[in-house]
């Protein structure tokens, strides 16, 4: 299917691994120009060079921290008109709610919820003039199913979801669609990182852990990053105008819910 956006322009968020990758590639290969961020240079460069050599589209890679007011400058000196956002960052250090003070939840309110509403002030009022654009933002299953050791990212990424239920709303009128992807499990080292730290704690090893982590998955596997980046591609398409204010849930069928 020709998702009809080649020639259009996006940012992508942290997209120098993971998800974010995924993400940028899946669009890539339907010819959208890409402006790519992460904060460490050599990773996003090295993937700029590859979705590059593969695709062939023009890709413009932005090493910065875009949590802060400069990164974002940056990002958006680089691309101040782009017809697609693609919000993403890792998630908040894992722990019990009840640990954190308010630096730490400052800082996860900065990178998952404040940060892309920002990135979305500055670039929805362009996307309604030009009555196109497409608002992607990378959250998590924790909105829909919380997870004890994950409370910041419960608290934050559910603080984003309800602005964006708002807002979509508002847009929508004039061609802009605002959705949200909620990533279940996926074979990312974010993954690999929590199953390591779980590991640890339990005295077992990586392979017993990761074999446990999977067989809780009713799928009875993790999800490849690139499953999770073509329905990215699919919610930034020509096809998907009247998709607005969702929160597609890509978890495998894990969570265990009716709606």
């Amino acid at each position: 299917m020709d998702l009809g956006i080649r020639g259009r322009k996006a940012i992508v968020c942290a997209s120098s691994k993971g998800l974010g990758r995924a993400c940028a590639f899946a669009l890539a290969r339907e010819g959208v120009a890409l402006t790519l961020n992460a904060r460490g240079a050599a990773a996003l460069e090295a993937t700029a060079a590859e979705i590059r050599t593969a695709t062939g589209v023009p890709i413009t890679a932005v090493a910065a921290d875009v949590t802060t007011p400069a990164g974002r400058a940056a990002l958006l000196t680089a691309c101040p008109d782009p017809d697609i956002l693609v919000n993403n960052a890792g998630g908040p250090p894992r722990g019990d709610g009840r640990a954190f003070g308010r630096d730490e939840w400052v800082a996860a309110l900065d990178a998952n919820m404040l940060t892309p509403i920002e990135l979305i002030k500055a670039t929805i009022d362009g996307m309604i003039e030009r009555h196109w654009g497409r608002v992607i933002n990378i959250t998590s299953i924790t909105v829909k199913m919380p997870i004890t050791e994950l409370a910041l990212s419960n608290g934050v990424r559910t603080g984003l979801t309800g602005f964006i239920a708002g807002l979509a709303r508002q847009v929508v009128r004039h061609g802009v669609t605002i959705n949200n992807l909620l990533p279940g499990s996926f074979e990312t080292d974010r993954l690999r990182e929590g199953m390591r730290g779980a590991a640890t704690r339990a005295g077992r090893s990586f392979e017993d852990q990761r074999a446990t982590a999977m067989a809780d998955q009713v799928s009875g596997r993790f999800g490849d990053p690139d499953e999770l980046g073509a329905a990215c591609a699919f919610l930034c398409s020509a096809h998907a105008g009247f998709i607005a204010g969702q929160n597609l849930l890509i978890d495998g069928g894990h969570f265990p819910g009716t709606l």
